[in-house]
């Protein structure tokens, strides 16, 4: 098993430009974001995790420098950052988590129950989801009537209707390699955002006949990704609450 995780954020909203900090430099109860996400996947091997860096990249890779990295200089998209690691990733036939480095409450259990579930199922691809309260700002888990996942609905390309969900993706994944890469290459930018979506893969392989499923998490608090002040505080808050240092 490999993994990917997407670090190249600048985090505009938590001012990072004005600090020259990069997201996931950002600190939490003394630890970066990235620290706790390394964390949670060191069941693989260092050797086997591409970290994906663009804003103040250097800072990164000074402080995780046992690690690879690939370089996303222009922000185009969860999609594009992952295209810009597939040179490492190419040859690779295999099982990939992708993960984003500003989730630094996501927990190590769920992930392998999710690797668990991916692999019991013969899956290409399994998107971890958390129930949230209404109205938050991420992407929408769409399922028909028979309870089958048939796409994920990034926030501000959601239907009203689609802004009614309250199951929310959680932006962990676990993928067979080729079957992402492959899919990938079919994905535009043809959004609101202008931006290749790293959503969209799981969509083109249900639409080819691949078993694509969510994990839904118990833990709603996994879903917090940091993009703002009141975020790092909530997750300082939650880190002390749950005991996660």
């Amino acid at each position: 098993m490999k993994a990917i995780i997407l670090a190249a954020g600048k985090g505009k909203r938590l001012l990072s430009e004005e600090c020259h900090i990069p997201k996931g430099m950002r600190l939490v109860c003394g630890k970066p974001l990235l620290g706790y996400v390394t964390e949670a996947i060191n069941f693989i091997d260092k050797k086997d995790i591409h970290i994906v860096v663009g804003f103040e990249k250097e800072k990164i890779i000074e402080a995780f420098g046992d690690y690879n990295f690939a370089i996303q200089d222009k922000m185009l998209g969860t999609g594009h950052a992952v295209e810009c690691a597939y040179p490492a990733f190419k040859d690779y036939d295999g099982e990939l988590v992708v993960i984003c480095g500003d989730t630094p409450l996501i927990r190590q259990s769920t992930i392998l129950a999710m690797v668990e579930q991916h692999r019991k199922n013969n899956n290409a691809c399994t998107v971890l989801s958390c129930m949230g309260e209404k109205g938050l700002a991420l992407g929408r888990m769409v399922h028909d009537e028979n309870g089958k996942l048939v796409g994920i609905v990034e926030d501000k390309d959601c239907t009203p209707e689609q802004k009614e969900i309250c199951e929310y993706n959680a932006a962990t994944y676990i993928f067979d390699a080729k079957a992402m890469f492959k899919a990938l290459e079919k994905v535009g930018y043809n959004n609101n955002q202008g931006e290749k979506y790293l959503t969209d893969v799981p969509m083109i392989m249900i639409e080819e006949g691949l078993n694509v499923q969510s994990y839904a998490s118990h833990n709603s608090y996994e879903i917090l990704g940091v993009n703002t002040p009141e975020d790092l505080a909530e997750a300082e808050r939650l880190v002390k609450e749950l005991n996660i240092l």
